[in-house]
């Protein structure tokens, strides 16, 4: 009747991440991120879920790539991913042998420009870390197989044989998240590709004449695709979203796209995890709460009990979910999905043939638009005239 009784004990050594999650994280955010953690490890690990996670902003710079995501995918717990190019470009720097510094974040920030240091917040790197990723990474999509429009899932998975390649020679321990990738098959989108260093690169290799170009049409298909599959199959589909920002509301777009756009009878995705420090009442949850969400078709009404958000940063919250259920579950056969895009694409192929809808605008009401009237009436496809505009 009233929930679980707290029965509180003192913290003595020796204690797992297990332990101290399930034992001692009582209430208020910590229990949510206790039942996030729980539900990875008992509902969602399961080989008929397909897992995408989300990463915003920039993470990897404080090594939470190597440390908490390569060992979930190498796990099978991790089947797609949606970044911000900015973890994927920043994680490169340790696979070329460069080293970043931990320091306070009250800094003399205009000393470090004087000196040519780089900060993100209490992390420091000399510039040439920038400058020499860059002139690895134009070295690199100068290569044969880039020289054409592809999806942000190709280009990245390219890159990590190039990253991991290197990461061999330097006979590094580091793994980078694209090399991981690159190996296990794991697709990994950028929402915005044009808004980071990786995005900037390939801007300025079009104007060298590179042909090089995103294809974000197929990042849109492809993603609706996955998870069109992860629901067809009788599977569910699991969402865990670090931050927010565009690379929640992409991963989340997929429901909306299958349902309204494409006409395919759905319901949402089945699970939904949430890491962040953003407020709702200011507008500022990037794709707001769950239950707000579900109006639009992103998540299954059915399953809202399935559904969790974490208010904390996660810096925190990720090592101890990864910690958690590389101990509590078992690991799962790779899913492999970026080799499977193309039978996936054909799959929602077929369904959106099958249930495209037909568009009547006829019941609209009539409405000016640019000197076009929409509604009843017929589009006007001609340009105005001087008297039109004059009117």
């Amino acid at each position: 009747m009233y929930g679980r009784k707290l029965e509180p004990s003192p913290i003595q050594p020796p204690l797992s991440v297990r332990d101290l999650v399930d034992q001692h994280f009582f209430a208020y955010n910590s229990a949510r991120l206790r039942d996030a953690c729980q539900l990875l490890a008992q509902r969602i690990v399961q080989p008929d879920v397909t897992i995408g996670v989300t990463l915003s902003g920039a993470l990897t710079p404080t090594g939470l790539g190597t440390s908490a995501l390569v060992p979930l995918i190498d796990a099978g717990m991790i089947d797609w991913i949606v970044s911000t190019g900015a973890n994927l470009y920043h994680d490169i720097h340790r696979s070329l042998g460069f080293e970043l510094f931990n320091t306070s974040p009250n800094v003399d920030d205009l000393s470090l420009r004087e000196q040519n240091i780089i900060r993100i917040y209490d992390i420091l790197f000399d510039q040439d870390v920038l400058l020499k990723s860059d002139a690895f990474l134009r070295t690199v999509l100068n290569a044969p197989e880039f020289q054409r429009k592809m999806s942000t899932a190709e280009l990245h998975y390219h890159l990590g044989k190039y990253v991991r390649a290197r990461e061999q020679q330097f006979g590094t321990q580091y793994r980078s998240l694209l090399g991981a990738a690159y190996e296990a098959g794991v697709p990994i989108y950028t929402s915005s590709p044009g808004d980071s260093t990786i995005g900037m690169n390939v801007a300025a290799m079009r104007l060298a004449g590179k042909e090089l170009a995103f294809d974000v049409e197929a990042d849109v298909n492809e993603t609706t695709a996955i998870v069109h599959a992860a629901k067809a199959s009788g599977g569910s589909s699991a969402v865990v979203i670090f931050g927010g920002g565009s690379p929640k509301n992409f991963i989340l777009q997929t429901e909306p796209q299958i349902q309204e756009i494409m006409g395919i009878p759905e319901k949402g995705h089945d699970y939904f995890i949430q890491v962040t420090d953003a407020r709702v009442d200011t507008g500022g949850l990037s794709g707001a709460t769950p239950s707000e969400a579900m109006t639009w078709g992103k998540v299954d009404p059915e399953q809202l009990p399935d559904t969790i958000v974490c208010y904390t940063d996660s810096t925190i919250a990720m090592p101890i979910m990864a910690a958690y259920m590389l101990e509590a579950a078992a690991p799962r056969p790779l899913k492999r999905l970026f080799d499977q895009r193309e039978a996936l694409l054909g799959q929602l192929r077929d369904a959106y043939n099958q249930h495209a809808p037909v568009d009547d605008i006829s019941d609209l009401p009539d409405t000016m638009a640019g000197g076009t009237m929409v509604g009843r009436a017929t589009l006007r496809t001609d340009a105005p005239s001087d008297a039109d505009s004059a009117a």
